[in-house]
């Protein structure tokens, strides 16, 4: 027991300062290339480079797993982020640092996958649920965090870089300690074998399911790499954009177990419907008081508050849509759906605060809610159709 404790935590650990290093990259990057008169359009398809990477990996790292087991696929993800890291300051050139981004992207998901599935296979069914709770909420701690770096700019542009990068290898080379274990090997018979119908089948059912998930990705990715050139603009300081930006996180660490126990009490389309009801009031809000510091940094946290837990919410209402047989394609579709949001939501951002200036950037956020809300309230599941769950 004192051995599963132990490895949990280091996984947890890794977790955290993969979080911490994603978190501090994305204004990093958007406030260095603003700062050198790179155009908000570029900056935010520069940004989808790590969101790339974690799709081109995707597809590609199950059967190494279960033929090396967890831990070497976590160390290869590791060190991947940590060289590139290393090497941010060596080069400053835009296709060169998106070539570091995506391989930060790669690196990354091949260490949530093997954190996250290494915790769900050795997790006992009594803790299951407080462990993926912690997984969670460290990532949501570091990405909070990890804006704050943008403070040592002041210093010198590559101290960012370098701090993360030693802290980075400071966790992973906790790694070293644990002994590596494998997957279990299982076939289900009753599991479809046409991949092809099973997607189609999941977007069938459970397509309002992927929105909250897309909607994350989108709203996560836009506020930490296009706010930061936004801000810049109507005449924030950098510093306080780096404090006000974790705000969002920091908001949805709050909430994440109550807006869980409400859905199953309530429903989770009730909840989810509710939440971007409120996000979107506080992105209309801060467009109308933009200006002030003290507002923004109370209506990042209310807005972090309410639509934060997006994406868990999204899982567990898809999880309610799904038959079992269905459960990994939704799984596979709603992380696809994060990738997809998180990767368009920079550079189309971008592209408004470019082609509508004057325009409020908040005004974008709250339209891309109320599109998800709307969707949610006029699509009825056909649990809902046969009188039937909860929703």
């Amino acid at each position: 027991m004192q051995i599963t404790n132990y490895r949990f935590w280091i996984l947890i650990a890794l977790v955290f300062i993969s979080g911490f290093s994603q978190g501090m990259l994305l204004p990093l990057l958007s406030i260095i290339l603003e700062q050198n008169g790179i155009s908000s359009s570029i900056n935010g398809l520069h940004a989808t480079g790590l969101y790339i990477g974690v799709l081109i990996a995707s597809p590609f790292m199950e059967k190494p797993m279960r033929k090396f087991g967890f831990k070497p696929i976590i160390f290869i993800g590791g060190l991947l982020v940590i060289l590139s890291l290393a090497i941010f300051p060596v080069w400053e050139s835009l296709w060169f640092w998106f070539i570091l981004r995506l391989t930060i992207g790669i690196g990354d998901q091949m260490l949530h996958f093997g954190t996250q599935t290494w915790i769900t296979a050795t997790a006992t069914v009594e803790t299951r649920g407080r462990s993926i709770a912690l997984y969670g909420l460290s990532f949501g701690a570091g990405f909070a965090l990890g804006p704050l770096m943008t403070r040592l700019l002041s210093i010198h542009q590559s101290v960012p870089f370098l701090v993360s990068a030693v802290l980075s290898l400071l966790v992973w080379s906790l790694l070293l300690l644990l002994r590596n274990q494998w997957p279990e090997h299982s076939v289900d018979p009753v599991y479809p074998t046409s991949s092809v119908q099973r997607f189609k089948q999941t977007i069938k059912i459970a397509w309002v399911a992927m929105l909250p998930g897309f909607g994350y990705g989108f709203l996560e990715a836009s506020l930490h790499s296009i706010f930061p050139i936004y801000g810049l603009r109507i005449g924030h300081h950098v510093d306080i954009l780096a404090l006000i930006i974790p705000c969002f996180a920091a908001g949805s660490l709050i909430t994440q177990f109550p807006l869980g126990a409400l859905s199953d009490k309530f429903g989770r389309k009730s909840i989810l419907i509710t939440v971007l009801l409120l996000g979107s009031l506080c992105f209309l809000l801060a467009a109308l008081w933009e200006n002030s510091i003290v507002a923004l940094f109370i209506l990042f946290t209310l807005a972090g508050m309410c639509v934060g837990s997006l994406f868990s919410l999204g899982i567990s209402y898809m999880t309610d849509l799904l038959p079992g047989n269905l459960l990994p394609a939704g799984n596979l579709m709603v992380g696809i759906m994060f990738s997809v949001g998180s990767i368009s939501g920079p550079f189309i951002g971008g592209y408004f605060i470019d082609v509508f200036q004057g325009v409020s950037f908040f005004y974008f956020i709250t339209s891309i809610l109320m599109l998800i809300t709307i969707a949610m309230l006029f699509k009825r599941t056909q649990q809902e159709q046969i009188g039937g769950f909860n929703l």
